[in-house]
This record gives structure tokens, C-alpha cells and sequence, in this order.
């Protein structure tokens, strides 16, 4: 980058939030993926002014900019993969700005943590259910720009079930207002729904303001065991259908059963073929009961051989503990781990997941599935024995591709939470019309006609 554009900037924001030198190159370079992409200016913006002043220069100096929070996601959706500048967030755009109380609302700046967010607002009897599992370190901007979900999502939904309004900059450095902290409003396009889920391609957000909800006064966690997945697939729609409402409903099938006891000597049942886990929470003990009581008759009647619930936080923890580990447990299959997080209709779970394991004996590869089996959304683990073979490196993208496809045909979607980025742009194809894809770049193109803002993601 030339010279006279970083002493712009630096007049911009200060001296001392530029930075061009290669260990600050080197850390906003990856991010899940284990991918790398120098950018070639790190800025922090201090406030919103900033950025649209940042914005406006490098538009009109066709300067590439990719915002990022953490960095913590899976998909490449913060990795300037063509160089430019990194807008960062966490350094001072990290504020709680309002916690309103009346109208159960907080507005908080892009660089807050998820966590952060909660604990403030639990302090109040306030809650946030949108839980991904980097929330203690994911941010919100993070958050909204990649429509993140989590294990409450089955009951609580995800990201966009609580972003009731925005403010943005645009390419340009315009600033404008996305949505009102009114419950109902009717007036306009909804700009705000465009914008979540924008990986960044569209505008750069500066402030969120999030509904609130009272926070429940009870929980209790709760699991499950199955003789095959196919039976607790069944379990889950069926029990939501007669009036289960779980905060979360977790599954792991065989393969992660097998991991977690081989690696962590997890107390698991040895004949379960699939594992359910999950939380119930109300106000009143009784409403916990009677869910309990939903679960444990609807469970039974489809093969569920022991069910256990939780007396305390201890109890509840050692649930847990099998689900919190099951990412990790996995690899002992393989050096490398293909995963997606690929989403179905629940009462197709149990097809999607046969589809899934008979593509893992087509191409002779270990496929452990886990995640939120209460939403539909099935985080696949391609596991490949040598990532230095790269025969079998290839074969684990070919059997990828033919999970996609089948979700597709299922009337899935190729993300339920981790986004497109540059790890799922080419399968967009199969997911999109062609129709719709130059829609995507229509709608691109007209809030980013210089193509500045994060090229390269979502296939457009």
C-alpha cells in the first residue's frame, strides 16, 4: 500500500490505530479456517465518524476493506483474501452503549463479546438467547454479519430474531439507520434483514440494537440414549410436535459416542447408537416438569432405552460435558477434519443423516455427526486419515459436494449458522438459480458499485 493512502488514514484515526507492520499482518490473516491472508493495513476505527470517513477515502481510491470482529469464524468470511485493509473493531468500538429496560432493548457497538452482552444483561433479569459456541469471544457485529445461531436456537431461534434495528455506513461513507427499536414497523424495505448475514459485502456496521427477553428462573438439562439415529431423529420432531418446547435439543451419533469414550473416557452408554441432549427452562417448576415429563413419554415411545435429568448445576455440567467435546473428540478418525454445518427440515434429519453415512462408505471415509438436532442443523465431519494425501484430500471435497447436494434435494441449505464466506462460494451454484445469483450481485452492486467492501465471498 502506498505510502501517501496510510498517511491518509493515519490522519483519519491517529497514528497509533494504523498499522502496517507484519506482526499485526500476521495476526488479522486467519481465522477458523487455519487459511492465510496478509492484509496490508490494519485500522481501528474509534468511533462511527471513522469509519465512514475511512469508507468514504477508500472509495474514492477503489481501496479494498474487509471488516472483522474476532476472526473466529469457519467459512473465511474475515479474510481479506485480496489484500487491502482490515477494518478492525475490538479496540475501541467495544462498548455496551444501553441497556433499556422498559422496552427490553440494548444497544451495543460491533466490537462487544457475545458474553459480555449476556452477563450485562442478566444482571438486570434480562436475558439475550442467541448462544454460538464461540460466544466467549465471538462479537456481535461478528454475530449480525454472519446471522449466528447456537444451541438455544431450537427454542430462542438465532441472530436475526433479535436485531431490531442498525446503524451502517455504506461504501460511499453515507451513514444510515437500519430498522426502528419499535416492536412493530411496516415503513420502508427492511434494509436491516439485507444486512444480517452480509459477510461484510454490503456495509460496515456501527451500532446493533438487540431485543431482550425476561430471563428464565429455572432450567434443568436433560439426555437421552437411542439405539440408532434414526430412532432419535424421529424422538425430535415428534416430541416437538406433541408440545416439547426445549431450550436446546442436542445429538451425537455413534461415531462421536465412540470418540468421546475412546479419548475422554466419557461415561456414555456402550450400546447407544445416538445420544440426545438438551435444556428445558420456565418460570414455574411446574412448566419444567411438565416438559420433562413431554421429553421422557415421547423419547420412550421412540426407542429411548435411558433418560436422565439434571438436580443441579454439578449434574447438569456432566451432561454437557459429552457435547462441549464432541468437536474435538472427533479426531481421532483423521488429521483432517472437513466439516460443514449443513441445515434440513427436522422430519428429514433421519434421511439426510443415512444420505450423509452412505457417502462416507462410497469414498471409505469416518463421517461423525453432531450439533442441533432441534433446529436441523447437522455439523458433518468429513475425516480424512492423512491430510498429506492428497488423493484422499480430494476424494473428502468430492464427498462434500455430494452432501450438499443432497441437503439441497432435501430442501436444505448449504449453512445453518457458519456462513458462505470463500470455503462454501463455489457450491452456491447448487443451492441458487441462477436467477437468484444475479440478484445476490445486483443487490451487491448497488450498495458496493466499486466493489470495495469484502470481494470474493458468497460467490458474488
Amino acid at each position: 500500500m502506498e505510502n501517501k493512502h496510510i498517511e491518509a488514514l493515519k490522519k483519519i484515526v491517529g497514528d497509533d490505530n494504523v498499522y502496517s507492520d507484519k506482526a499485526h499482518l500476521r495476526a488479522y490473516s486467519y481465522d477458523a479456517t487455519k487459511q492465510r491472508f496478509e492484509p496490508e493495513l490494519v485500522v481501528f476505527p474509534r468511533n462511527e465518524n471513522d469509519v465512514s470517513n475511512i469508507l468514504k477515502y477508500c472509495n474514492e481510491h477503489k481501496t479494498l476493506i474487509t471488516p472483522r470482529g474476532a476472526g473466529s469464524g469457519f467459512t473465511g468470511g474475515s479474510l481479506p483474501v485480496n489484500g487491502g485493509i482490515i477494518l478492525a473493531f475490538e479496540k475501541h468500538m467495544n462498548k455496551i452503549l444501553e441497556i433499556d429496560e422498559a422496552n427490553m432493548v440494548a444497544v451495543v457497538e460491533p466490537g462487544v463479546i457475545n458474553t459480555d452482552l449476556q452477563n450485562a444483561v442478566e444482571q438486570k433479569g434480562l436475558f439475550y438467547p442467541p448462544d454460538p459456541a464461540s460466544m466467549d469471544y465471538t462479537t456481535l457485529g461478528g454475530n449480525v454479519s454472519e446471522n449466528a445461531g447456537g444451541m438455544r436456537a431450537a427454542k430462542y431461534g438465532i441472530t436475526k430474531d433479535y436485531v431490531m434495528a442498525m446503524r451502517a455506513v455504506l461504501p460511499n461513507g453515507d451513514i444510515i439507520r437500519a430498522g426502528k427499536r419499535t416492536i412493530k414497523d411496516v415503513a420502508g424495505y427492511n434494509i436491516a434483514g439485507i444486512l444480517i448475514a452480509n459477510e461484510g459485502t454490503l456495509a460496515v456496521i456501527t451500532e446493533i440494537t438487540l431485543k431482550l427477553i425476561p430471563k428464565p428462573r429455572f432450567k434443568k438439562s436433560y439426555i437421552a440414549s437411542f439405539p440408532d439415529v434414526e430412532n432419535a431423529m424421529n424422538a425430535v420432531f415428534k416430541s416437538l410436535a406433541n408440545g416439547a418446547n426445549p431450550v436446546a435439543m442436542e445429538f451425537l451419533d455413534k461415531l462421536v459416542i465412540k470418540a468421546l469414550k475412546q479419548k475422554l473416557n466419557a461415561d456414555l452408554p456402550e450400546n447407544a447408537g445416538a445420544i440426545l441432549i438438551g435444556d428445558i427452562d420456565g418460570n414455574v417448576q411446574e412448566d419444567i416438569l411438565f416438559q420433562e415429563g413431554i421429553l421422557e413419554k415421547s423419547f420412550k415411545e421412540n426407542g429411548c432405552f435411558d433418560f436422565k435429568t439434571s438436580n443441579n448445576e454439578k449434574e447438569s455440567n456432566e451432561i454437557w460435558y459429552a457435547r462441549r467435546n464432541a468437536s474435538p473428540a472427533t479426531t481421532i478418525y483423521g488429521t483432517l477434519k472437513l466439516n460443514e454445518d449443513i441445515s434440513v427440515p427436522r422430519s428429514k434429519l433421519p434421511v439426510a443423516l443415512n444420505g450423509i453415512y452412505k457417502i462416507g462408505e462410497k469414498y471409505g471415509f469416518e463421517i461423525p455427526c453432531f450439533g442441533h438436532a432441534g433446529d436441523g442443523n447437522i455439523h458433518v465431519n468429513v475425516m480424512v486419515k492423512d491430510k498429506n494425501n492428497l488423493e484422499e484430500v480430494e476424494k473428502g471435497h468430492k464427498a462434500i459436494k455430494e452432501i450438499f447436494e443432497l441437503v439441497i434435494d432435501l430442501g436444505g441449505t448449504l449453512s445453518g449458522e457458519h456462513g458462505i464466506g470463500i470455503s462454501k462460494a463455489e457450491f452456491m451454484n447448487i443451492a441458487f438459480s441462477e436467477a437468484e445469483l444475479n440478484l445476490f450481485k445486483q443487490i451487491k452492486k448497488t450498495f458496493d458499485p466499486n466493489g470495495i467492501l469484502n470481494p470474493g465471498k458468497m460467490g458474488i
